[in-house]
């Protein structure tokens, strides 16, 4: 229980640290520069979360090496950012096909119903009772 580290754990945590510290701010200055919503999404979503889990796994480290137990808030939290950005960014891009977007400007599907996010309900459902009929 000694708070004195070593050399290379010092080293460790501080590059997690600086790592982390380059993806935020890769992940910021993204989202000033990038030109339109969905390019600006891609960077908060993937390297400000890089970002962050780099802090947290610096913090989880540091209590490891210095106090000589690990601490598993810092890791519940790293992995709930994964697992919530990747959703987050989706329900944001689709809001903003809704919004932004036209039917008639989308590429057309590789097959031959629309894409989902402009298939009604009651086509949806015109089209799966096609599929299990014929």
């Amino acid at each position: 229980m000694n708070a004195d580290m070593a050399l290379w754990q010092e080293i460790t945590v501080a590059a997690f640290l600086v790592i982390a510290g380059v993806f935020g701010l890769v992940g910021s200055f993204g989202l000033i520069k990038l030109p339109d919503p969905m390019t600006r999404l891609h960077a908060p979503t993937k390297a400000t979360t890089l970002g962050v889990g780099g802090v947290l796994i610096a913090s989880m480290l540091y209590f490891f090496f210095a106090k000589g137990h690990l601490s598993f808030h810092e890791l519940m939290i790293t992995l709930f950012l994964f697992l919530t950005a990747p959703i987050t960014a989706h329900f944001l891009a689709k809001a903003n096909l809704h919004t932004d977007v036209k039917r008639d400007e989308v590429p057309p599907p590789a097959g031959d119903r629309p894409w989902a996010g402009f298939e009604s309900d009651a086509a949806r459902q015109i089209a799966e009772d096609k599929g299990t009929q014929g």
